[in-house]
């Protein structure tokens, strides 16, 4: 992946006989609830499959905010309301524990971390990718969440992964710079941000931003600055636990 370049409940029965009580025994450990939402087996690109179970789960299991967990501190996180596909995905993923079985596994200091991807997941799921929901007032500034991609003839589509994510680092530059790296033109607020902040304005148009963190950005940070090995992993996993924040009932 590039880049520039995704129970059952068990009760415990206490036993009669002849109207007498026996010894209560031990109790199996009652399994958590299945997680509402689209069996991930079921989620594939053909016919429009997934788009439509993802917008569906989305529409009926809300939310806008998760926290990510992880050694080296938290992060606060909003989606956002205009990317629909990429929210309700990221928020079903999240809730079934895809995450929280991966690591950021590609780290670039002054550019961005990259996470969300496993060869090693136990929960089963089909390859699915999503289509983009770029917009021009969503833009790779510090602490911008967007999805990863194919790049290239073997996605004209510019379609995203599923589950390949990454925050931006990036780094402040002068208004020039900016503009000169952006392809699309840039607004004065995101002139602002890019000079202020910092980021990644060769990124905008190209990639779907469909977040940012509100709270823990000096955790990107951090993850930035681990000991990397030759392939950009932290020499140190850094794990992914995910928390949605449910809307109050």
């Amino acid at each position: 992946m590039k880049l520039l370049s995704a129970t059952l409940l068990l009760s415990a029965l206490l036993a009669t006989a002849c109207n007498r009580a026996q010894p209560e025994t031990a109790k199996d450990p009652a399994a958590p609830a299945p997680i509402p939402g689209p069996d991930l087996m079921t989620l594939v690109d053909s016919g429009g499959v997934a788009e439509r179970q993802i917008l569906a789960y989305g529409q009926e299991y809300p939310a806008s905010e998760v926290i990510m967990h992880t050694r080296l501190g938290d992060m606060r996180i909003r989606l956002y309301d205009d990317t629909p596909l990429h929210k309700a995905n990221f928020l079903l993923l999240s809730r079934k524990g895809v995450f929280d079985e991966t690591v950021f596994h590609r780290v670039v200091k002054d550019f961005a971390i990259q996470g969300g991807n496993s060869n090693f997941r136990t929960i089963p799921m089909k390859e699915y990718h999503l289509k983009p929901e770029v917009k021009p007032e969503h833009f790779h500034k510090y602490g911008a969440l967007a999805m990863a991609r194919y790049d290239g003839a073997q996605n004209p589509g510019k379609l995203s992964s599923n589950n390949d994510f990454y925050i931006v680092q990036g780094k402040k530059m002068t208004a020039a710079e900016a503009k000169a790296s952006s392809p699309r033109p840039l607004s004065p607020e995101q002139v602002r941000a890019y000079t202020t902040i910092g980021g990644t304005p060769g990124l905008d148009g190209e990639y779907t931003v469909f977040g940012e963190v509100i709270e823990g950005l000096d955790v990107i940070n951090k993850i930035a600055n681990e000991p990397l090995d030759p392939y950009n992993w932290p020499k140190k996993d850094v794990r992914i636990k995910m928390e949605v924040i449910e809307p109050k009932k």
